[in-house]
């Protein structure tokens, strides 16, 4: 029955049987699909009574049916499986097919009846179904991932499937990141002739069609090239004409840079010798030595290429030390040069005087680090001036300074004269000491006597005995500082000797100074001579001090005497001119006899009888004719013998043989009362006091022998003191009748 129908349906369409108000409607258009997706295929906007969808082949004409409506349900031929999962969309002809399949691609026919009960209506609707299969990921091939620079390479992306036309795209991404569109076309093949660095980074493919777009994973395309010439930086960076330029004692750092890949292996060499392997060479606190020629040599390992550099470095240093100042008289004494210099150190250091020394007259010597000013005698004012000289240098940060200054002498010029040790020439001396620089002093003198005006002109030398007495030699004296030549005058004459006294008197024992002086205006001797009171020329011995300049010359006579230092003594002086003798009078006196002592009391003190307290007067204290005292004891060594009672005190006395005299010296005239310690308790003892006067001695006063201190209290003598008493009294008994 479908047989028929369909043989019927076909047959009307070929014999154009239908009639002539009821034309077929033909549709005609073209999809797309995509391989795995899903398609629908429309069969007009309403649903007909009956329809027929058939398929016709890429290649061929047969048309065969795919699914098919004759009222009762949409029927899917088997052929329907090989184009996808096909199926009828509900309440439509439209038909879907999901998974669409490369096969599935041809022209489908949709024959749809409508009306058929009437007048029925026939529409074709064809339907050109292209079936597109989207791109595969791309890989990329490349000829050479490692390329030298400058040579030629290709690169291909490579797709497994894909519908055509297929657009390619290449993208490369350099080293910061940046992707930039590298070509594109309809080639799966490009190729890069001279390669440069430039082309080092990531490459992919980009592939794309009707359906979609695919990239490829990226690939490395690393350029080898280099090394070029190198590149140094020098820090601190410091340009000069022949290179470079660092200041001495701070960190210099040369950084070699040499685009390679891989990269450069970098060597430094100093003056053609090897001293650092590496891209940075540091030099800590350069000095002078570092000046020269520093060569970076990069290296490819890889190429066994290589490139070099060379820069010149010149390390600058100031001079030692500070500029150095210094003043001198210029054009006779009439101007004043300055200099001022700091040699050394590269490069030349810059000396320049401060203030307005400036725009003063340079020197013919003026360089750079020398700088020399001269100045006229009327360009100061006052007594003194001050110039300060500045050096600066490229090596130093704050200019280092120096000062000199000018001094005119203050006092008047000096004229000396002398004689030569042996008495041959007269040297008249002049001097005008205490300025800065040094004067300039010449001589003027009768009968045309002089020196020249020049250095070392300030002695002017006479033959002995040929200067002329009473006229004057004039020397004139000139400082830088001054307009005005200063002078002094020297009249020769022969020496007068002065004194304060001729008659010098003094006590015996102290010291005394005899003075012998030049008056002014003398041309002097080689020394004045003293003799003493014995006509003997004197030298400095214990006895005599002699203190002596050119103008005068003190004797001091020491301890003196009455006897040996009293008389005449006599100083004598001579020069050219002549000479001259001086008497000096010396009295020695002896110190006035002091008053006479006496003991007024001889006691032991103690029962150990070893100290003895004297008690002494003066015969008139209120006259103070003494400087102090000699206390003296001594012992009675001999024993008494038994005499008879008759005999005299004095012959007792003469019996006795006594030592000789102990002596105690005290220095202070108001004491009266003296202890004489350590004693021998068993040795009887004489004592006596003797004042004196400086030198002089008085009389001693009477010997006493000591006694017993009295007891204060006698009622309460205790009988052991009883019987010490009654000894000592008869010892004292027996020594009075042995005396």
């Amino acid at each position: 029955m479908l047989v028929q129908l369909l043989g019927l349906i076909f047959l009307l369409n070929s014999a154009n049987s239908q009639p002539s108000n009821s034309e077929v409607v033909y549709h005609d258009t073209a999809m797309y699909g995509v391989v795995g997706k899903a398609v629908i295929l429309e069969c007009g906007s309403a649903l007909p009574d009956i329809y027929i969808w058939g398929f016709t082949k890429p290649g061929t004409e047969k048309i065969k049916a795919i699914v098919y409506d004759l009222g009762e349900g949409p029927k899917i031929q088997k052929l329907a499986q090989t184009l996808g999962q096909l199926t009828v969309i509900s309440k439509s002809a439209d038909i879907s097919i999901d998974k669409l399949p490369v096969a599935a691609q041809g022209l489908y026919t949709c024959q749809a009846f409508y009306d058929l009960e009437n007048t029925p209506v026939v529409h074709y609707y064809y339907v050109h179904l292209t079936v597109r299969v989207p791109v595969t990921k791309p890989y990329l091939l490349v000829s050479d991932v490692s390329p030298v620079e400058g040579s030629t390479i290709w690169l291909r992306c490579n797709l497994d499937n894909g519908t055509g036309p297929i657009q390619y795209m290449w993208q490369h991404e350099n080293h910061h990141g940046n992707v930039s569109a590298f070509a594109q076309g309809n080639s799966s093949v490009i190729n890069v002739t001279e390669v440069n660095r430039n082309h080092t980074g990531w490459f992919r493919c980009l592939a794309s069609n009707a359906v979609n777009s695919e990239r490829s994973d990226r690939i490395w395309l690393d350029i080898i090239f280099g090394p070029d010439i190198p590149s140094i930086d020098v820090t601190p960076y410091t340009a000069t004409e022949r290179g470079y330029s660092a200041l001495e004692r701070e960190t210099v750092s040369l950084q070699c840079q040499a685009q390679s890949n891989p990269p450069s292996q970098y060597v430094w060499f100093y003056n053609n010798s090897q001293v650092y392997s590496g891209p940075r060479y540091t030099i800590t606190k350069v000095r002078r030595m570092h000046t020269g020629d520093y060569a970076c040599l990069a290296q490819n390992t890889y190429l066994n290429t290589r490139s070099k550099k060379t820069i010149s470095l010149t390390v600058y240093y100031p001079p030692d030390g500070s500029p150095s100042c210094s003043l001198e008289p210029a054009a006779n004494h009439t101007s004043l040069r300055l200099r001022c210099s700091w040699p050394g150190g590269f490069p030349s250091a810059t000396v320049q005087w401060a203030g307005h020394l400036k725009r003063a007259r340079r020197d013919e010597a003026d360089s750079r680090h020398n700088s020399d000013i001269l100045l006229p005698s009327g360009s100061f004012s006052g007594n003194s001036s001050l110039f300060t000289c500045k050096g600066s240098h490229l090596a130093l940060k704050n200019p280092l300074e120096c000062s000199t200054r000018a001094y005119l002498p203050p006092s008047e010029p000096v004229c000396l004269a002398y004689v030569t040790v042996n008495k041959m020439y007269l040297m008249l001396s002049c001097s005008w000491d205490g300025g800065t620089p040094n004067a300039l002093v010449w001589w003027e003198g009768p009968g045309d006597l002089g020196t020249t005006r020049e250095e070392n002109s300030n002695i002017l030398i006479i033959r002995y005995g040929t200067a002329r007495s009473g006229r004057p030699y004039v020397c004139h004296a000139k400082h830088p500082l001054v307009v005005q030549t200063q002078t002094c005058r020297l009249t020769l004459e022969a020496p007068v000797l002065l004194t304060q006294r001729r008659v010098v008197s003094v006590y015996e024992g102290a010291d005394v100074q005899l003075s012998c002086n030049l008056r002014a205006n003398y041309l002097p001797t080689n020394q004045i001579t003293w003799f003493n009171n014995h006509g003997l020329d004197v030298r400095d011995t214990a006895k005599y001090m002699l203190l002596r300049t050119s103008a005068w010359a003190n004797l001091t006579v020491r301890n003196t005497d009455e006897t040996q230092d009293s008389g005449e003594y006599r100083c004598t002086s001579s020069n050219a001119v002549g000479g001259a003798d001086l008497n000096i009078t010396l009295v020695v006196m002896k110190h006035p006899m002091p008053p006479n002592a006496t003991l007024i009391r001889v006691t032991y003190i103690g029962r150990q009888r070893n100290e003895v307290e004297l008690e002494w007067q003066m015969e008139d204290d209120a006259q103070q004719g003494w400087t102090g005292f000699i206390v003296q004891h001594r012992a009675a060594n001999g024993r008494p013998e038994k005499r008879a009672n008759n005999d005299s005190m004095r012959e007792r006395e003469e019996r006795m043989s006594p030592s000789v005299w102990q002596h105690n010296i005290i220095q202070d005239p108001d004491v009266r009362i003296h202890t004489v310690g350590r004693l021998t308790p068993s040795t009887n003892y004489q004592f006596r006091i003797m004042p004196f006067n400086h030198r002089t001695f008085g009389h001693p006063s009477a010997a006493k022998m000591p006694g017993e201190r009295p007891n204060p209290n006698p009622t309460q003598t205790s009988t052991h003191d009883n019987h010490f008493l009654f000894a000592s009294s008869l010892l004292l008994s027996s020594y009075v009748l042995c005396i």
